[in-house]
């Protein structure tokens, strides 16, 4: 009798109904927990380079400058090129400039994305050989790895990202092309051709995939073990057999595959131009070390990164220079690390190769996962500029992750384990989710990064070098210096330090002691060896130390040939040195060399015809030769390869101008304006925009813009000047008298600010004196002016001394010979002193028939005055006359009166007398 089957569904477990769906929002979510601070982060490390400073990213450079050039822009065939092909990776920068610019947080986000996409994308490849559990858990790890900050919140890490995404692409559709029918599997070997070259484009390292692809071909498609292989070599060397049929289509698969990447690789030395970088000493020192120092020192750096894997709790941006002292002997003791991880890779590669089964597989696609990508930065086959860098264990970390998951699953079977197998992979995540996001603040700024570098590492002089820059970022130069300082001493061999020393002295304006440590570092530049190129021996930054020098030194104009010389030495080292072209070129202008400052600057450009630079230092020369047609040219062509410079915006702008062609206004006040959205401080550009204002007559905006330069810069000498020139054009000049005040205060000497002042005092305020005095105060210092003569000319002639006017107008035309204004005013003063001397003369004759006249009717006078005092005289003489004779007339009578009185007392006595 059958048993009747029951109708209640089993219950389902736990994690029957944990589908991939929940696994990767599960893992988005983890990514987004981990990195959600990174999108405060700025632009700090490689992004200056890489996305800052690299002209590839602006809408006007052309695409296909983008497959040209390297991953900073340069192009590829120059030596001083870090041969870093990128231009997918490149690509999306440029999309992200596009759609925001420079601001950090949008390619931050786009980062934070890319990585969730790998690690669900790395999740669906780890259930081909594993369960959902153990591939979500491989995920899962791979996620919040501290590892990964390096890759994800620096933004040049997006080349791992992209490279990954395009590196896991490729691996499926192989798996497709394995399980598929001829047909179809052609097609999609076809596709992973196309995906591993796309991959190789944003980093090299994605060309491995090739590798991995035929380790599943062989291992887990085929299900063949190492016995397996080695029984078919030896049926095959013996000769008792054919090829098998699993191994024809296995070899036509990975033949192709190998073509490809022969193709590929050949595609990419020839990008390359046939030449390896140039890296120092100091990038990777093992690299020029002697036997067996430099084998000792490459197997332990495998070791250092494995470390990182399994415990990074000190993570450092930068493991170049003395960061890992070399293995130099094999008594050293760090070489048990060496052997220890050979030792752990060999027992994995053996019970992976040897056993058969799901977990075995699955072994080995973990170890080929973690080997493979990470060939081409172990040295093996060509240096490398590092030592050790975090990024590069992006994609080899996927294989270590699937290592742990699977071990853990191992323990996790082991009933007596189980809970704490489970209670120490939550602690590892939390522990790695924790560290990530603390991990996340120091890439933050460039300061942060670089301290907690030093934290880690005190022996790299590059960290102090780069803590120094972040300072000097910040215009901390003194404690820039510091750190320099300590680089040089931990490295007292490195040529940077030394130049980065010179700089800070420079900044800080010790120009003797920044000198010294230019000629310190130049010191240390390697000798020439005749028939050995110098520049496959020196790094081009350390060229730059000529440079540095020379520009210290030509601020002192007797120096200048000094300085030529030191540009022309750096030249002979590295002909394609562009910058010091370009400097040559600025020297060569302040040595009236013109045409050698043209040809310099037109060599630079054979060098690098698309940097905008070099068209306006071009421009620049030419203008001054006069050429101002062909400078504008130049300028042009700078805005097209870099709309936003903004020297060329402002000059050609000033240039458009001075032109005085109404037509090319409106474009001047556009560039004009753009300028201003950049730099809304920059009192120039508002002055220019006054000039053009009062080109079109606009007084009232001319008068704002002015304004608003003085403002900004109350010493501005064109400005105050201009404001006052205008304001007297429009009849304001006594609202013109306080801004040439201002100027005179900054500039006493200032001859037109003076002219200016001098003629409306006199024309205006009527102030002859004060007009004089302005005029005086010219010629004090410029003796010759003539504009200042013929003013103080006419201060002469207002005063009324015309034969002093004529002297100095005739002073003038002597200086001034060709100009006829003054020509015309001596002539005019000539003849007013004529027309004066004839005035005179008739004055004098007036003058002496006046005098004529008057002395006659003094003389007439004075014979009626004497006249008159002779008759007084007669009539007083003759009053005197009558009056003697009244008075003796008077005198007499008196007498006779005195008789008679006598008598007739004598009578009346005598009568008495007888009576």
């Amino acid at each position: 009798m059958k048993q009747a089957k029951s109708n209640i569904p089993e219950p389902k477990t736990a994690m029957a109904s944990f589908t991939f769906t929940h696994a990767a929002l599960l893992l988005v979510v983890a990514v987004v927990t981990c990195y959600w601070n990174s999108l405060s982060c700025g632009f700090v490390f490689d992004d200056m380079s890489a996305i800052k400073d690299n002209r590839d990213l602006h809408p006007s450079t052309p695409l296909y400058n983008l497959f040209l050039n390297d991953f900073w822009g340069t192009p590829m065939h120059m030596e001083k090129s870090h041969k870093s092909y990128r231009p997918l990776c490149v690509l999306t920068f440029r999309l992200n400039y596009l759609l925001h610019e420079l601001e950090p947080m949008g390619y931050h986000l786009v980062n934070l994305c890319l990585h969730a996409v790998v690690c669900i994308m790395y999740m669906s490849v780890c259930c081909m050989f594993a369960s959902l559990g153990t591939s979500f858990l491989a995920a899962l790890l791979f996620a919040v790895h501290p590892i990964h900050t390096e890759a994800v919140t620096g933004v040049v890490g997006r080349a791992e990202l992209l490279s990954s995404i395009f590196f896991l692409a490729a691996f499926r559709c192989y798996t497709c092309c394995c399980r598929a029918t001829k047909p179809a599997g052609w097609r999609y070997v076809m596709y992973t051709v196309l995906l591993t070259s796309a991959a190789t484009l944003c980093k090299e390292q994605g060309i491995t995939v090739i590798g991995v692809c035929c380790v599943y071909d062989v291992f887990i498609a085929q299900r063949k073990t190492l016995q397996d292989l080695l029984i078919t070599a030896y049926a095959l060397v013996s000769g008792k057999s054919g090829l098998p049929p699993w191994l024809k289509s296995s070899i036509a698969r990975n033949l192709l595959l190998v073509l490809s990447t022969a193709c590929l690789m050949l595609a990419r030395v020839k990008v390359m131009g046939a030449q390896l970088p140039v890296f120092t000493r100091f990038d990777n020192p093992a690299s020029v070390s002697p036997t067996p120092t430099r084998q000792l020192t490459f197997n332990y750096l495998l070791s250092i990164n494995a470390w990182l894997l399994l415990f990074p709790s000190e993570l450092c941006c930068d493991w170049t220079m003395g960061t890992v002292p070399l293995v130099e002997t094999f008594s050293d003791p760090r070489n048990l690390c060496t052997l220890a991880f050979w030792v752990t890779m060999a027992k994995l590669a053996h019970c992976a190769l040897t056993r058969d089964g799901k977990r075995a597989k699955a072994t080995i696609m973990a170890l080929s996962l973690m080997v493979l990508p990470f060939l081409p930065a172990s040295n093996l086959f060509f240096p490398v500029g590092f030592v050790v860098a975090e990024r590069i264990l992006y994609i080899p970390s996927m294989g270590f992750c699937l290592l742990v998951a699977i071990g853990t699953s191992l323990l996790a079977k082991q009933r007596n384990l189980k809970y704490v197998t489970y209670a120490a992979v939550f602690s590892l995540l939390v522990f790695h989710s924790a560290k990530t996001i603390w991990r996340n603040f120091d890439w933050e700024s460039e300061y942060s990064l670089f301290q907690s570098a030093l934290k880690v590492n005190t022996k790299n002089a590059k960290l102090w070098n780069n803590v120094g820059h972040a300072l000097e970022n910040q215009d901390r130069h003194a404690e820039a210096l510091e750190y320099f300082l300590r680089a040089a001493g931990v490295q007292p061999d490195d040529i940077g330090a030394h130049m980065n020393v010179g700089r800070a002295y420079k900044n800080l304006e010790r120009f003797q002691d920044s000198e010294e440590a230019y000629r310190k570092a130049m010191a240390l530049m390697p000798s020439v060896i005749p028939g050995k190129k110098y520049a496959t021996r020196v790094a081009p930054s350390h060229l730059s130390v000529y440079v540095n020098l020379a520009n210290l030194i030509r601020e002192d104009d007797a120096r200048l040939m000094e300085a030529d010389s030191l540009y022309r030495q750096a030249i002979s080292m590295r002909p394609d040195f562009t910058q010091a072209y370009i400097n040559r070129g600025e020297v060569l202008m302040r040595l009236n060399r013109s045409k050698e400052a043209q040809q310099s600057y037109e060599t630079a450009l054979q060098l690098e015809s698309d940097n905008p630079d070099i068209h306006y230092n071009l421009g620049i020369v030419l203008l001054e030769q006069g050429e101002r047609s062909q400078a504008l040219k130049c300028l042009s062509r700078a805005l097209q390869l870099d709309p936003h410079h903004k020297q060329s915006l402002f000059n050609s702008a000033v240039m458009m101008q001075e032109s005085g062609d109404p037509s090319l206004r409106p474009e001047a006040y556009r560039r004009l304006y753009e300028v201003l959205e950049q730099e809304p401080q920059n009192e120039k550009v508002h002055f220019n925009l006054g000039m053009l204002s009062m080109d079109d007559k606009n007084f009232t905006a001319a008068d704002q813009w002015f304004r608003k330069s003085i403002q900004l810069k109350p010493d501005f000498r064109s400005a105050l000047f201009n404001l006052a020139l205008m304001l007297s054009q429009i009849r304001r000049d006594l609202e013109a008298l306080p801004y040439l005040d201002q100027l005179l205060l900054h500039f006493p000497h200032h001859s037109k600010g003076l002219i200016l002042k001098g003629d409306i005092l006199m024309n205006k305020v009527k102030d002859v004196d004060g007009a004089k005095k302005c005029f005086e105060k010219i010629l004090e210092t410029e003796p010759k002016n003539i504009q200042a003569n013929h003013n103080l000319c006419v201060v002469y002639f207002e005063q009324g001394d015309l034969y002093r006017a004529e002297k100095c107008l005739a002073k003038a035309h002597e200086l001034a010979p060709g100009e006829d204004y003054i020509l015309n005013h001596l002539n005019i003063i000539r003849g007013k002193i004529q027309q004066a001397e004839m005035a005179r003369r008739q004055q004098q004759q007036l003058q002496r028939e006046k005098e004529q006249q008057q002395l006659e009717q003094q003389q007439q006078l004075q014979r009626e005055k004497e006249q008159q005092q002779l008759e007084q005289l007669q009539r007083g003489k003759e009053q005197q006359q009558l009056e003697q004779q009244q008075q003796l007339q008077r005198e007499k009578e008196q007498q006779q009166l005195e008789q008679q009185q006598q008598l007739q007392r004598e009578k009346e006595q005598s009568e008495r007398e007888r009576g």
